[in-house]
């Protein structure tokens, strides 16, 4: 019988979420029914509420969460009802191409649940990132669903869903930051520090974090930061190039997503450096760089897709580590709030007041 709860809807451009009753179908074939704990409000859910990631309104917010399997449909393996599980946005399909070279991580043909959640009127809600977890209740893809230790709060073990291990794997798995590297990381919000977290824990030698807000600054330290540059007063690439013995960093984290910021990692880079594009631009946004830069400088210039993680290899193990006291996930959390709070959790994002704000069902 399908289930009737409360979701976060966003009907326009602009306009500001509204409670909405949500109907949630049963699992069909491959399906599975997440009875959602909490859920992180990732700067994500604002782009498909400003329109910036698409049009296909009304859409059902929330993606950053962790839950227990309340039912499964036909065919499922992977979890069972019971299941302590964070949810993913990238179940791989293991057939493509990129899955059989042994490289599931990239997977070209991810996929979600089939069946729609609607309101009650019967319109088709567009779930954000193919999940929508800002309600009691969700139904994915039983591969969005990896299971991962049950004395990890949901509200810790959820970051890892989205902002969280996007900013942990930029640095480790797609810019193979290790042992004694610099790395300076542009734009400190959750994924930023996530960034300086995952560099400091791959052991480099001296991370710089780059922001305009110097409270933003005092929270990378927190993260391992070893240096800080407030870019409103000083000039980024001069300043990582002062502090890297006038080289530049040998990895760039760019987590703003904007050109002007993604060109100073461009050139606070060292030679044959890497540059990791993890900030989300929107569609208008256009870069324009020297092509004899781009070959003059070597190296790589990279994007990083939810990190480049593989979800049943990398959310155990970083739970395992939270749980040794080895990762402080819990530090992302700067506050716990009701369903009715995603709207002014928004505006404190938009201020910088907070790394994350998580829904707490």
């Amino acid at each position: 019988m399908p289930y009737e709860v409360q979701g976060v809807v966003a009907r326009g451009k602009g306009q500001e979420v509204s409670l909405e009753t949500v109907i949630v179908p049963d699992p069909g074939p491959g399906e599975a029914v997440v009875d959602v704990q909490a859920c992180g409000v990732c700067h994500t859910d604002l782009h498909y509420r400003e329109g910036g990631i698409s049009d296909d309104y009304p859409f059902l917010l929330g993606h950053e969460a962790a839950g227990v399997v309340e039912a499964v449909g036909p065919g499922v393996t992977e979890v069972e009802p019971g299941d302590f599980v964070i949810l993913n946005w990238r179940a791989v399909c293991g057939q493509c191409r990129a899955c059989l070279r042994g490289r599931p991580w990239y997977c070209f043909a991810t996929h979600n649940a089939k069946q729609k959640m609607t309101l009650k009127d019967g319109t088709e809600l567009s779930p954000a990132l193919g999940i929508g977890a800002f309600l009691d209740k969700t139904i994915v893809a039983a591969g969005q669903c990896t299971k991962v230790s049950a004395e990890a709060p949901a509200q810790v073990a959820g970051l890892l869903g989205c902002g969280v291990m996007a900013g942990l794997g930029a640095a480790i798995n797609t810019g193979g930051v290790t042992r004694g590297d610099s790395v300076a990381v542009i734009g400190c919000g959750g994924v930023g520090d996530a960034a300086i977290l995952g560099s400091s824990l791959a052991g480099a030698a001296r991370i710089i974090a780059v922001d305009v807000d110097d409270r933003k600054l005092e929270w990378a330290k927190e993260f391992g930061a070893t240096h800080t540059v407030n870019s409103r007063e000083n000039d980024p690439v001069e300043a990582i190039r002062d502090l890297t013995g006038g080289n530049g960093a040998d990895v760039v984290v760019e987590a703003v997503g904007r050109p002007e910021t993604y060109e100073q990692a461009f050139y606070a880079r060292d030679l044959a450096g890497t540059v990791v594009l993890v900030g989300v631009p929107t569609p208008e946004m256009r870069i324009d760089l020297p092509l004899l830069d781009v070959f003059g400088r070597g190296g790589a210039l990279k994007s990083s897709w939810y990190g480049d993680c593989l979800p049943s290899r990398d959310f155990p193990m970083l739970i395992d580590l939270f749980l040794q006291n080895r990762l402080p996930l819990d530090k992302f959390v700067s506050e716990t709030i009701a369903l009715d709070g995603v709207e002014e959790a928004f505006a404190k994002m938009h201020r910088g007041e907070v790394l994350r704000s998580v829904v707490v069902f």
